[in-house]
């Protein structure tokens, strides 16, 4: 709908709703609503959210389906281990292990399960098997799309950012220039602390959590994964890293990580370079 009033020549303005609740008054209809948009867009400390191309939005609903199916085989998998404990197997702990137990659980007299839960749980594999093409078929045009996308491409150069992540990314963030440094993207995402404060004193608690949950799992899962090797690292990264695990959790370093990452992610958007690690020179 704004890609169609836009080329009909009108000015579109996106706003989350959350910041045209304070300007609705009294009881909620459709009159104070619309009385509340055209106040709340009016005011010029407002923030707007840039329209997203065909493009973007088709990228995103991509990202959404894999992660349903993602949710579906985590779903079924828990199931087939359920249906098994309750009938005295216990299952190794990942996939492929799980995968090579239910193989030989599976063959002809290996077991004392009732024939229907034999054909139940050779059913319920196929269907894995099944989830895991389609995962891995979505993963490949991931692979496919960040390697022929030039911001993706900028993307790949950071440490813990795959080719999902940067796909998921640009699709969602676009144009960087709409956030005017790296730590705004950063509190779009949610990866900031929120701040309380009671007679001028601020006080900072847990991350905001607010904004794409979808993006900032991604993030912090890329950010776990390359810890290990960035904290050993003789970087400036590494070395922020390591004062950082000298007072704080490595869970709460990690989620430092992410909210580095996702400036690091604006300002190469913004400026259209790649990552580059400065080695520091031991004295």
């Amino acid at each position: 709908m704004g890609r169609v009033l836009a080329q009909q020549g009108h000015e579109i303005r996106l706003m989350s709703p959350e910041y045209v609740r304070p300007y609705v008054k009294s009881q909620k209809n459709d009159d104070r609503d619309a009385e509340g948009i055209a106040e709340a867009a009016s005011r010029p400390t407002m923030r707007f959210v840039e329209l997203k191309s065909q493009d973007q939005l088709d990228m995103q609903s991509l990202h959404r389906v894999r992660d349903r199916l993602i949710s579906q085989r985590t779903s079924l998998i828990n199931q087939i281990r359920a249906l098994l404990l309750e009938r005295g197997y216990i299952m190794p702990q990942g996939k492929t292990k799980l995968a090579k137990r239910l193989t030989e659980l599976l063959e002809e007299g290996a077991s004392d399960l009732a024939p229907r839960i034999v054909s139940l749980i050779k059913d319920m594999r196929d269907q894995w098997l099944s989830l895991d093409q389609s995962i891995t078929s979505f993963d490949d045009e991931f692979a496919q799309q960040a390697h022929s996308d030039d911001s993706a491409r900028r993307l790949l150069s950071i440490p813990g950012i795959g080719a999902l992540n940067a796909t998921a990314l640009v699709a969602s963030i676009g144009d960087a220039a709409t956030f005017a440094r790296g730590r705004d993207l950063a509190a779009w995402l949610g990866l900031v602390p929120r701040q309380v404060t009671t007679g001028g004193k601020p006080r900072l608690v847990g991350i905001t959590k607010r904004g794409d949950k979808y993006l900032r799992k991604m993030l912090v899962q890329g950010a776990r994964s390359a810890f290990p090797t960035l904290s050993k690292s003789p970087t400036a990264l590494g070395a922020w890293l390591r004062g950082l695990l000298s007072r704080a959790h490595t869970n709460k370093v990690v989620v430092a990580l992410a909210a580095k990452i996702a400036r690091i992610i604006w300002a190469l958007l913004r400026h259209k370079r790649v990552f580059e690690s400065a080695i520091i020179m031991a004295n």
